[in-house]
């Protein structure tokens, strides 16, 4: 399936580097005007702006904060004024501060919990007040197995990845009416950095947990994104399509 995004308007949150570097470059290749936001690694931001310089008239970099709610009304209002409308949100930003829950720092627990999930609610409350008023949408959060199996030492990341799914399954109601669909992606093990780093007897325990017996890529995780985000799939709402290799 080739999929065709000429002439739509794409945000993605966290889209400048892993994963959502993957997705904002694969909405890119698909002719859609994108904005990749980041929260504070600037020197990764301008690594994927200078790879991407071939889309630089459809290309755009907002630096905020996706916690506070300040910096999403702030964005949302730059939004406003610089494009007609827009189609499709991809929330993905998302952090990860490990640790047993009776050793956890409150501030990790708060800071994951307002980055993961707090910040999926900002960004969806004011997406879909414009998206209901044009009758069309896509809003995809980013979560992940973790939410459904748990993690020992990843509580707090767990808990906001099931509440991602909560809140996609309950806003998927009440919006559905208005033609905007709201989904997951639930990648597994992916070959990203933060897997390259991994000690090699770690990263094939790992391996060994997945029946394919492979990391998924970058690539495949975008492409599900891109399937959810098409106007062909009008009838996949509340759902969360897992990218786990089998988990």
């Amino acid at each position: 399936m080739i999929f065709n995004f000429t002439d739509q308007t794409v945000v993605v949150t966290g889209g400048t580097r892993g994963i959502g570097r993957g997705v904002s470059e694969a909405f890119l290749a698909a002719g859609a005007c994108v904005i990749a936001t980041y929260r504070s690694n600037t020197a990764a931001a301008e690594v994927f702006q200078d790879a991407n310089e071939q889309y630089e008239d459809r290309l755009y970099l907002r630096q905020f904060d996706v916690a506070t709610h300040v910096d999403v009304v702030s964005f949302f209002r730059y939004l406003e004024e610089k494009f007609e409308q827009f189609e499709i949100l991809v929330n993905n930003s998302g952090i990860r501060r490990d640790s047993v829950v009776g050793m956890m720092a409150v501030n990790d627990w708060n800071d994951v919990i307002q980055t993961n999930l707090t910040g999926t609610y900002h960004m969806s409350k004011i997406a879909v007040q414009h998206l209901m008023r044009q009758k069309y949408g896509r809003i995809i959060n980013i979560t992940s197995p973790i939410g459904r199996f748990g993690f020992a030492g990843q509580a707090n990341y767990a808990a906001s990845k099931a509440g991602q799914v909560a809140f996609a399954r309950s806003l998927s109601k009440e919006v559905a009416s208005r033609n905007i669909t709201v989904n997951c992606v639930s990648p597994g093990f992916i070959d990203t950095d933060l897997i390259a780093d991994l000690p090699d007897d770690q990263k094939k325990q790992y391996q060994d947990q997945v029946p394919i017996k492979r990391f998924g890529t970058i690539a495949e995780v975008a492409r599900a994104v891109l399937f959810l985000a098409d106007r062909e799939s009008a009838y996949i709402n509340g759902a969360v399509l897992e990218i786990t290799g089998g988990l």
